[in-house]
């Protein structure tokens, strides 16, 4: 539901009375939390909320249809869900102007797949400035689109984009999205220490800093390419023994020794055979080649690592953060195959309330999940009801085929039989018509 529709969620009451009187009792200086913009798609939406008409003269413009879904947690709880297949759907609302300079930003939304996504998005954006929301479409300029990209087996990208000085930045880290077909939430928080967070179903799945994830500003600290590992680096762990001595004699012990158990055969004659010498065995006093024990090392200094220095092309922007002030939420995306539920768009400046909203949507994920199931059970008995007359049908077909060539061959041997026997070819003919 919107800030400005038609009243707030109950989540949202509570939440906010709750901060207000922790905030009133503990005379807390820091500022209250704000919901600047949520959207439950209730009744009335579509007041909100301008479809673009990007695409449609070229017939390529697809829409959304107001719905829970095919299968969901709850029947009431609608969101909207792309409903044409092969075409490029934009939709967007204007927000109460939000600036996150000194604030945390936090966008969050959930998705449904409910389609067999062959490829296609399922992002959302925040834009700045002026917008034409009846063209709003995919060259328009964004500061943030976050959300989930698929694109056969091998895409499965979770797309976090931000704008700096008008060029956009996609995060540097391979970050996948959700591909089942239940309700998700996307979480992405960016806070003024340029530290973000990207939560899904209000789990945190990875974090870090603007500074070091996006190549947006040259890095702190760059590697001195003229660092030389000092000629007494030691990066042995271990060492032999320097104390331990050569047991003495130790290199006369043989390999092998004598069978001492072995005897002489009596048929052995040395006139004959030679000299008899007892087979050898190998030595159990023979322990090898001599090794010194070894002792750790104590000039140990590990691996030799090339040292950092400062970047003398690094210069800092303390608002590396901010975003220009965000003006519109919308959604664009082209998918091959319609059927994504988007909802509960929330932008505020508290990460614990989105949680909650998480919380309170999943009260009815075990539902959903029961719904899912029964929606693919009977899914596959179409399937298999749809494959079972199909196979019905290719062997009626086959076995109209076979009396067509039957009658086709029977036709043919009469033509001959005509040919080669004349008139008793036609006597035949009446003969078998008689009958």
């Amino acid at each position: 539901m919107s800030k400005n529709g038609a009243g707030r969620s109950a989540l949202q009451q509570k939440f906010q009375s709750g901060a207000l009187v922790l905030v009133f009792l503990s005379i807390c200086t820091l500022s209250f939390s704000e919901v600047i913009f949520e959207e439950r798609f209730d009744d009335g939406w579509q007041s909100r909320w301008v479809k673009s008409d990007w695409k449609k003269s070229e017939g390529k413009a697809g829409s959304f249809k107001h719905t829970a879904g095919s299968w969901s947690g709850d029947p009431d709880d609608k969101g909207i869900q792309t409903s044409v297949d092969a075409r490029h759907t934009a939709i967007s609302a204007k927000i109460p102007e939000f600036n996150n300079k000194n604030r945390t930003l936090v966008l969050q939304y959930s998705i449904k797949f409910e389609q067999d996504i062959e490829c296609g998005g399922g992002y959302i954006k925040l834009m700045s400035g002026y917008v034409n929301q009846k063209k709003f479409g995919g060259d328009t300029p964004y500061s943030v689109m976050f959300g989930p990209d698929l694109c056969g087996t091998q895409t499965k990208k979770l797309h976090v984009i931000v704008s700096y000085q008008g060029q956009n930045y996609p995060i540097k880290k391979d970050l996948q999205c959700e591909t089942d077909k239940l309700t998700h939430f996307y979480t992405f928080v960016l806070r003024p220490d340029a530290s973000y967070s990207i939560l899904i179903d209000g789990r945190e799945r990875d974090s870090g800093s603007m500074y070091t994830d996006w190549d947006i500003l040259p890095p702190r600290k760059i590697k001195d390419l003229k660092a030389k590992k000092p000629l007494d680096w030691e990066e042995r762990e271990y060492i032999e023994d320097p104390d331990q001595v050569k047991p003495e004699g130790y290199d006369s012990i043989p390999r092998e020794i004598p069978d001492p158990k072995a005897k002489k055969p009596d048929t052995w004659d040395e006139d004959e055979d030679g000299i008899w010498r007892a087979p050898k065995i190998p030595n159990p006093a023979y322990k090898g080649p001599w090794k010194p024990k070894k002792i750790k090392n104590p000039n140990y200094k590990g691996k030799w690592k090339i040292p950092y220095i400062d970047n003398p092309e690094f210069e800092d922007d303390p608002d590396l953060y901010v975003l220009k002030p965000i003006k519109y939420v919308g959604i664009e995306v082209w998918q091959v195959k319609a059927g994504s539920v988007f909802d509960n768009i929330l932008i505020c400046d508290d990460p614990e309330y989105a949680k909650e909203v998480v919380k309170e949507i999943f009260t009815h994920r075990e539902i959903e999940k029961e719904a899912l199931e029964e929606a693919e059970k009977a899914k596959k008995a179409r399937e298999e009801e749809e494959a079972k007359r199909a196979r019905e049908e290719g062997e009626k077909r086959k076995r109209d085929r076979d009396y067509g060539r039957r009658h086709r061959d029977k036709e043919r041997y009469r033509d001959r039989y005509r040919d080669r026997y004349g008139k008793r070819g036609r006597d035949y003919d009446d003969y078998h018509d008689e009958l």
